[in-house]
């Protein structure tokens, strides 16, 4: 009995020392789920956090391929106005370009047709120059010519009648001679002061 008391004893003090253990087992047991409840409350609000920010961070970047989108359209559009105004600008360009060879053919025509005047005027001046100079030079000799003639009258009127019939008269024909070398003298004159042209 004594052994069975003993056992008893040792299984009382067992239990106890298991009950005891199994309470420090229990405590531990409790603080270590408390401890894995308040981790897990705290990976779920991390969790929710991230998740949170996994949204926000969705949702700034769609707002931002979105707003991304719109440059890349605006840079488009912008490309395409860019063109368009090149284009246009070449194309203004080629026709003041047109424009200024059509002015440049028309001004070298222009430029032409006044040289062609200009010498036209010059030799029309020239000839105008020579023919008052020769119409000078004519009525310089006319008035020669006009005094030959005052002379030719005024010797001829200057004869007597009968110095007239000498001078006509076949037979006598003295003064014939003498008057024959006038005229010519008079006949040269008038064919010096002939004009030229």
């Amino acid at each position: 009995m004594r052994r069975l008391g003993l056992s008893l004893i040792a299984l009382s003090a067992l239990a106890i020392a298991t009950t005891a253990h199994a309470d420090q087992e229990g405590d531990r047991l409790r603080e270590a789920l408390r401890t894995a409840t308040a981790q897990a409350r705290a990976a779920e609000d991390q969790r929710a956090a991230l998740q949170a920010k996994l949204t926000s961070a969705e949702q700034e970047r769609d707002r931002l391929r979105k707003q991304s989108e719109a440059y890349r359209a605006q840079v488009k559009e912008a490309e395409q106005a860019y063109r368009q105004a090149v284009k246009d600008f070449n194309e203004r360009l080629g026709e003041r370009d047109d424009s200024l060879e059509k002015w440049k053919t028309a001004y070298g025509e222009a430029a032409s047709v006044a040289r062609a005047k200009d010498a036209e005027r010059a030799k029309f001046e020239t000839e105008a120059t020579a023919l008052k100079a020769s119409t000078k030079a004519c009525e310089a000799k006319n008035v020669r010519l006009a005094k030959i003639a005052d002379e030719v009258v005024t010797k001829y009127e200057a004869m007597d009648p009968f110095e007239k019939v000498l001078d006509h008269d076949p037979v006598f024909g003295l003064k014939r001679v003498e008057h024959q070398n006038a005229a010519q003298d008079f006949r040269d004159k008038i064919l010096e002061q002939k004009a030229k042209p």
